[in-house]
């Protein structure tokens, strides 16, 4: 079963620099909305011919994100179940970003 991180881990981990993949697998209408900063957009129709995209950059972890965890859940999932161990997904996604770090980043 794929591992979750918190917006709280996330925001730390990202202002102690580590080296961190933010995948963003929503559909381009809610993008367009808003999205979090150095993300990079793989809608979650193309990740399976894209899995090789979700490689950890060197010493460092994969977190996806959604609106609100359900489908990073099962994308994090999908890629623990096609050999790439270690993707996290971001409890609560953009929402919970919204909500408890970032209110300035549109739900």
């Amino acid at each position: 079963m794929p591992q979750e991180i918190t917006v709280q881990e996330l925001a730390e981990r990202l202002s102690n620099g580590g080296a961190i993949r933010l995948v963003d697998i929503r559909e381009d209408w809610e993008r367009e909305i808003g999205h979090l900063p150095g993300d990079l957009h793989i809608p979650m129709n193309t990740v399976p011919s894209r899995v090789a995209d979700f490689s950890p950059p060197s010493g460092g972890e994969t977190i996806v994100y959604c609106h609100g965890g359900v489908r990073s859940m099962m994308v994090a999932g999908f890629l623990e179940q096609n050999g790439l161990p270690g993707v996290l997904s971001l409890m609560g996604g953009i929402d919970a970003w919204s909500t408890f770090i970032d209110q300035a980043v549109p739900r």
